[in-house]
């Protein structure tokens, strides 16, 4: 009797137990369901409980789950994931501009372009206030800015202000009429200091040619009248319905303090510094935030440590809103390698300028902002594009690392050219490489912009995916929209073939599919510290999941490239399917 009653408790206990979870709201069965759990192969099914995974398994089990009130999906065999996460995006600004007059990054001759500029004006697209205002420009232009300034400082232009936002974010150009209302001319020109007037093109009198990057830049888009509320309101909401469209339910929101009048180089924070942060709160209160967002507030490149507590004070007042999380902060160690911008710093000079572009963060004292930012519990995400800007990111980490061992989920975000050197410490100080893998592909902005003016060791090092993976560092995927497009499986597939109009930039740093899954799921899930709540389909973690509409584990990379959502969900609800 004394062996039986252990063994009736035990039968009474599994039967408890499959009792307890009879009661899924929600089994998809019957597919190829990829759970991103490492070393788990693909199960058949999945089974949702109050907005999180109640379990995974094969379709009996699931199936076992299900009562009279479980809504059932049939998968058809088609492939199931968790949803994708996005490691770096700026995803409400990406989407105002995607209102207006945005060129895509598409190059016209400039007879063409000034006819395109008219007709998005005559459509009512263009105008911010009484500026025309033309988002998306591609970094070819601006090595025509005397020929623009042909074009765009006579005849209708004369009087007009126009500005052209670059798609990179760090550049622009701007006409006569805009300067001259900014009093910008060659006397202030000649007054700024080395490395400001650096980031303005002008000629030997220095007069100005309408060509600014990064801080200069800053001054002159800031005076862009800034939309209202509603329509920014609008723009978030269309930011979420992109990121469902390609199955998206999670991004971090690189620079989330910024408005549309700060200066993004030169950032200096306030207790008011919101940016976006409000839309985000108002979408929640209404029940619409249908994503995890991860914001980072951006800091100053050479903030010290007592700077940090500004930052704290902002995060405070968003505290507690729905889907909403502060990982940590963001910082700009430099900025663009395309020429004629080249503000990325770089180890080896510029062949043509001889300069090693601009490190925006001070050596002397990076590390302690990291320290002072761990001892808040917040992460570190560098922009870091240049091969110097990342060895010294990485420095500033290792001063933590000495005094601190444990590793916090600090990242490095771009990695356009990273020397090999650098390659075995990302694993060393546990950084992430947070990389926008569809510019890993032989076009102007990686050819014709860049190798006549880096060194060619420098150039064999470009977007070193395979290189940093088999370091052993942890990859995870961004798509900085709107720089380039947020659809993730472009960039999965383009990490795969390095292909583009230009040629394969570099095939051997080609980066398989499967460890770019997992780049989008749970790696990148540990850069937003969410690795806890979704990145993968584990039992009490949410059911942000999406459906496909082929089979990515099998089709050519081109097909791949195609992929399609079929529906996407988030807490179990679906939040996206196409229309029919």
């Amino acid at each position: 009797m004394q062996l039986f009653i252990p063994n009736l408790l035990a039968a009474a206990l599994a039967l408890s137990s499959v009792q307890a979870m009879a009661a899924a709201d929600l089994v998809l069965f019957n597919g190829k369901v990829f759970t991103a759990e490492p070393g788990q192969a693909l199960v058949q099914a999945v089974a949702v409980q109050d907005g999180k995974i109640l379990k995974v398994g094969s379709d009996a089990e699931i199936n076992a789950l299900a009562d009279a009130q479980t809504q059932r999906i049939d998968l058809a065999g088609k492939v199931l994931m968790p949803g994708m996460i996005d490691t770096h995006s700026h995803p409400v600004v990406a989407a105002f501009n995607s209102q207006g007059a945005n060129l895509l990054d598409e190059v016209k001759p400039l007879p063409e372009l000034e006819q395109w500029v008219i007709e998005q004006d005559e459509a009512g697209r263009a105008r911010a206030g009484d500026v025309i205002s033309i988002a998306g420009v591609s970094s070819a232009y601006w090595e025509k800015s005397r020929e623009l300034g042909q074009r765009f400082n006579q005849g209708r232009w004369a009087d007009q202000p126009v500005v052209l936002s670059g798609i990179d974010g760090h550049t622009g150009w701007a006409n006569n009429a805009m300067l001259k209302r900014l009093k910008i001319d060659a006397a202030l020109v000649k007054g700024l200091s080395e490395q400001d007037r650096s980031f303005v093109g002008h000629a030997a009198d220095f007069t100005p040619n309408g060509l600014f990057a990064e801080s200069r830049w800053d001054k002159v888009r800031s005076q862009i009248p800034a939309p209202g509320n509603e329509v920014m309101l609008k723009a978030a909401r269309e930011a979420v319905k992109v990121n469902h469209q390609y199955g998206v339910t999670a991004w971090m929101d690189a620079a989330a303090n910024a408005g549309s009048g700060d200066s993004l180089f030169d950032f200096q924070a306030t207790e008011k510094s919101y940016g976006v942060l409000p839309l985000y709160r108002e979408l929640a209160e209404k029940g619409e935030l249908n994503a995890h967002v991860a914001a980072l507030l951006l800091a100053n490149p050479k903030s010290r440590p007592a700077d940090l507590e500004m930052l704290a004070k902002v995060m405070k007042k968003f505290e507690g809103v729905p889907n909403l999380s502060f990982p940590g902060i963001k910082v700009f160690a430099d900025g663009v390698l395309e020429f004629p911008g080249q503000t990325a710093a770089v180890i080896v000079p510029f062949t043509n300028s001889h300069k090693n572009g601009q490190l925006l963060i001070d050596p002397a004292h990076f590390g302690e902002l990291v320290v002072a930012a761990e001892k808040r519990d917040w992460i570190v995400h560098m922009h870091a594009v240049g091969d110097r800007a990342v060895r010294e990111s990485l420095n500033g980490i290792e001063h933590a690392r000495k005094l601190n061992p444990t590793p916090m989920a600090h990242s490095i975000t771009h990695l356009q050219l990273v020397n090999p050197k650098e390659f075995p410490r990302f694993k060393q100080l546990g950084v992430i490489a947070s990389m926008q893998l569809l510019w890993a592909t032989g076009e102007s902005y990686t050819v014709e912009l860049v190798k006549p003016y880096i060194s060619a060791f420098a150039y064999g090092y470009q977007y070193p995916a395979r290189s940093l993976h088999n370091a052993g560092a942890l990859i995870a995927g961004g798509s900085d929209w709107p720089v380039s497009s947020p659809n993730p499986w472009n960039a999965i597939a383009q990490a795969s073939t390095r292909k583009g109009p230009l040629g394969v930039l570099n095939a051997n740093e080609s980066i398989d599919r499967q460890t770019m899954f997992y780049a989008y799921t749970l790696n990148a899930a540990k850069v937003l510290r969410l690795e806890q709540q979704i990145g993968s389909l584990a039992p009490g973690k949410q059911a942000d999941l999406i459906i496909l509409d082929r089979d990515v584990f099998k089709v050519s990379d081109d097909e791949l490239f195609d992929t399609k959502v079929l529906k996407t969900f988030f807490a179990g609800k679906q939040v996206y399917a196409p229309a029919s």
